[in-house]
């Protein structure tokens, strides 16, 4: 896959992601922190208590009212960001010329990297495909998101999912964005990221959809498994009825059961430009 990300990382530029609650103590950044401060933006007062650092006195307040206060603040803190891609055999599809989910899954982790990075964040990828793992730690230096880029360029989709373990190597003072098509160990990941969201992290499901996966051709036609070469299916008109019920119905239960986290979630069909998801994504708004 050769991609260009000129006109998506364009059309991107000035979004910000602010963190959707307040963020782990951190060095200072440009989400809103759970610590407590005497910086940033004013938010109440307090009495001065023994101990405190003279300079968060109010002077004026004191000369008012014979008493002393001080003035309290939301500290502001970095994000380290964790994009985890599925890039397993499901993911492959469909193939051909078309946007494939796995092409799609590669443009919108790119475009978040580049949000995030323009907000000072450190952005970082974890992705498993079938060759192996990458892994790119969260870095802010420059050409950080061109890095990126250029290493989901060079993999490829295949194998078997274990998004499940991949998660337990979060730490739960990231932003943790999994973007999958919730196939695969879907189950087992939801578990592992039921621990992640205990431990205060900030999750995000981008969930992958492939367009002919919404609505299947018309006529009757053979498919094959992605995961399983030797598995084939007839698809009648009535087989096709019961593909949709049982295919919306997991869609609701995929987006139920990231919500119960508290984590955002975000269906992203592979028909709607790249640019749009991402913005949906950072927004938490549904396409």
């Amino acid at each position: 896959m050769s991609a260009d990300y000129g006109p998506l990382l364009d059309a991107l530029r000035g979004v910000r992601w602010p963190a959707r609650r307040a963020v782990a103590a951190a060095p200072s950044g440009a989400h809103r922190s759970r610590q407590r401060g005497t910086a940033g933006e004013f938010t109440e007062y307090r009495l001065y208590r023994q101990g405190d650092d003279p300079r968060a006195l109010d002077w004026k307040l004191l000369a008012r009212s014979d008493r002393a206060f001080v003035r309290l603040s939301d500290d502001r803190a970095l994000l380290p960001t964790w994009i985890v891609l599925d890039g397993s055999a499901s993911m492959d599809f469909p193939e051909g010329a078309g946007m494939s989910k796995w092409r799609m899954a590669c443009a919108v982790a790119v475009g978040l990297a580049a949000v995030a990075h323009a907000s000072g964040d450190p952005v970082g990828v974890l992705a498993l495909h079938a060759d192996g793992v990458l892994r790119m730690p969260p870095r802010t230096r420059r050409g950080t998101v061109r890095e990126i880029a250029r290493s989901l360029d060079a993999v490829r989709a295949g194998g078997t999912s274990a998004l499940a373990a991949a998660l337990m190597q979060i730490p739960v003072t990231a932003r943790c964005v999994l973007v999958t098509d919730c196939l695969g160990d879907h189950d087992a990941t939801v578990k592992n990221a039921s621990v992640l969201a205990a431990g205060g992290a900030t999750l995000e499901c981008v969930h992958v959809v492939a367009r002919e996966e919404l609505t299947l051709p018309a006529g009757i036609f053979r498919a094959q498994d992605p995961e399983d070469a030797t598995v084939w299916r007839v698809t009648s008109p009535d087989v096709q009825r019961g593909y949709s019920a049982r295919f919306n119905a997991f869609r609701a239960q995929v987006r139920d059961q990231w919500r119960a986290l508290g984590a955002g979630y975000t269906e992203v069909p592979t028909d709607v430009a790249a640019a749009r998801a991402v913005r949906a994504v950072v927004a938490g708004l549904a396409l």
